[in-house]
């Protein structure tokens, strides 16, 4: 297939070795400069030039776009949506990535880890908001602030409401975090293809910055994660709609926190630590996508006249908890079982051999009347 690399940078690392990685599996590559597109709204006929000519077909695009072009980077995936072409990552999945506060209010509807964080604008709220989320030291954050800038470690009240004022005063928005001490200096990077996390860093500040991005002088070193971080980091990402994501952690006494969900992840640190072909990865889940192209299952499925899809959530006095998806009946029922989500673990196309446990949400496929049956059976169907 013929894919486009969105880049400023075509000599830049990740640039270089998505290159190397499409080519290597017999796809035509091209490195376009997103500034240099132009964007045509035409009825029926939305199109992209290169300079003065049209962009050729492509299949595929892969963003690689910086945050200071994040409006008009956003525009050009986007128009590439409209022409039919697959994206690795949307144009709504970036733009709610970049903006911080939104990633986190997106984040803090779901049971996933996130550091109390605070947003005003107001002056007389700056004191209440740093109280609300813990006290001082917090962390001070520019919303669409990238590779550690624009993150301030404040220690006090004063320090804080300073840097708080000066930053409002350059029309600045600024996210008041509450600082996890167990974590300075430290964090994780879990780099995130489809739903699974392919490897992980844990990157470490030098000397006493606190920030432990590469590019301030941070060292890394591989990790292996335990199955909640895994879990988190996929979580993250799918719930702001990544295909590929680096996700970064902190590692705080109650488990894992979500610091920030990267839709642009470098490849340079992540590859050299842990000896990865994470590019690899990126182009064998590009390919699944383009060949299998994501269907609305429902939609597809309530075609059969008394069949349908539904949710089911397994109750504790259910008549198939702790049971085998054999023990169950199930399938003798016209009933399949599509997935099952346990606590935010997804299980697809779980095997007869499978335990069916209280709480578990079952995402099946069958006659009306046999689902609807389970309501009586103390099962609840969403």
């Amino acid at each position: 297939m013929r894919i486009a690399i969105l880049s400023r940078s075509p000599k830049a690392y990740s640039t270089r070795r998505l290159c190397e990685a499409a080519t290597k599996h017999g796809h035509q590559v091209e490195v376009l400069n997103t500034l240099e597109l132009g964007i045509h709204v035409e009825q029926a006929q939305p199109s992209l030039t290169h300079g003065t000519q049209l962009c050729e077909p492509f299949q595929a695009v892969i963003p690689r776009i910086g945050a200071s072009i994040t409006f008009f980077g956003t525009a050009v995936v986007r128009q590439f949506e409209q022409m039919g072409v697959f994206p690795l990552n949307s144009s709504q999945a970036i733009a709610v990535a970049r903006d911080k506060l939104r990633c986190l209010q997106i984040l803090s509807r779901h049971d996933i880890g996130i550091p109390p964080s605070a947003f005003v604008r107001s002056k007389n709220d700056v004191l209440p908001a740093i109280e609300r989320v813990g006290g001082t030291p917090v962390i001070i954050k520019l919303l669409e602030g990238t590779q550690g800038i624009g993150v301030i470690l404040a220690e006090d009240l004063k320090t804080a409401e300073a840097i708080i004022e000066t930053l409002q005063s350059t029309k600045q928005n600024v996210l008041i975090q509450k600082f996890v001490s167990e974590s300075k200096g430290r964090d994780i990077r879990a780099f995130v293809v489809g739903d699974r996390v392919v490897c992980a860093m844990r990157r470490q500040a030098a000397g006493q910055e606190f920030r432990s991005n590469v590019h301030r002088g941070g060292s890394v070193e591989a990790v292996q994660l335990d199955k909640l971080y895994e879990r988190t980091a996929v979580r993250a990402a799918q719930i702001i709609g990544l295909h590929v994501a680096g996700v970064d952690m902190l590692e705080g006494t109650d488990g894992p926190q979500i610091m920030e969900v990267n839709s642009s992840p470098g490849l340079q640190g992540i590859e050299k630590a842990t000896k990865v072909d994470v590019a690899g990865a990126i182009i064998e889940h590009l390919e699944d996508q383009v060949i299998f192209e994501e269907i609305d299952i429902r939609q597809r499925l309530t075609l059969a006249r008394g069949f349908q899809i539904a949710e089911i959530t397994v109750g504790n006095d259910s008549e198939i908890a702790n049971k085998t998806l054999v023990e169950t009946g199930l399938r003798a029922r016209d009933i399949l079982v599509l997935s099952i989500n346990r606590n935010t673990l997804i299980i697809p196309n779980p095997k007869g051999d499978f335990e069916v446990l209280p709480g578990d949400l079952l995402l099946c496929y069958g006659k009306q009347i046999a689902m609807k049956s389970f309501l009586l059976a103390g099962v609840q169907q969403e």
